[in-house]
């Protein structure tokens, strides 16, 4: 999918990559949600479709919270406070522990973040979400889609392998 580039465009890219993972998802046996059998997201670690979801919930979560700091005039530190650009592997596994008695499908609280991530998108114009740079270079809209639908498409993808490996 191409990278959006204008508010229809994101939330055109939101609603797909969200459903086609939602679809993966759906196919995820319950007796093997918590297997940490999938590659993780620090070099040598391995996680479970659920923590591959609780990774996806955080970083929803974080992009609202980002963009609920500057409504109150705060400069949000991203991507969270105590965590860098770098070692984003530490984020990954607070989020792991975060949802670790959720239990599965954690798909309910996944559409819960996606839908805040809908809103705040419908919320922004054109401008907001492309005119400026809202982070560094990146504007608002660019921020949105590399923490959102970005990840989505990944998600599937790990999942998809992961999937036809077992035969699912």
């Amino acid at each position: 999918m191409p990278v959006p580039h204008t508010k229809d465009e994101l939330l055109r890219a939101l609603t797909e990559t969200s459903g086609a993972l939602t679809r993966a998802l759906q196919r995820v046996p319950v007796e093997r949600a918590r297997e940490a059998s999938l590659p993780g997201h620090r070099t040598g670690t391995r996680m479970s479709p659920a923590d591959l979801v609780a990774y996806l919930i955080g970083w929803n979560e974080l992009v609202v919270s980002w963009h609920d700091d500057r409504a109150r005039g705060i400069e949000p530190q991203l991507p969270a406070p105590g965590f860098t650009w770098n070692q984003l592997g530490s984020p990954a596994q607070k989020f792991y522990r975060d949802h670790a008695d959720v239990p599965w499908p954690l798909l309910q609280r996944l559409d819960a973040a996606h839908g805040r991530i809908v809103a705040l998108v419908r919320g922004l114009d054109n401008g907001e979400l492309y005119g400026a740079p809202w982070y560094r270079t990146y504007t608002a809209g660019r921020m949105i889609q590399l923490n959102t639908s970005s990840p989505y498409t990944n998600a599937r993808r790990r999942l998809r392998t992961w999937l036809r490996a077992d035969g699912l």
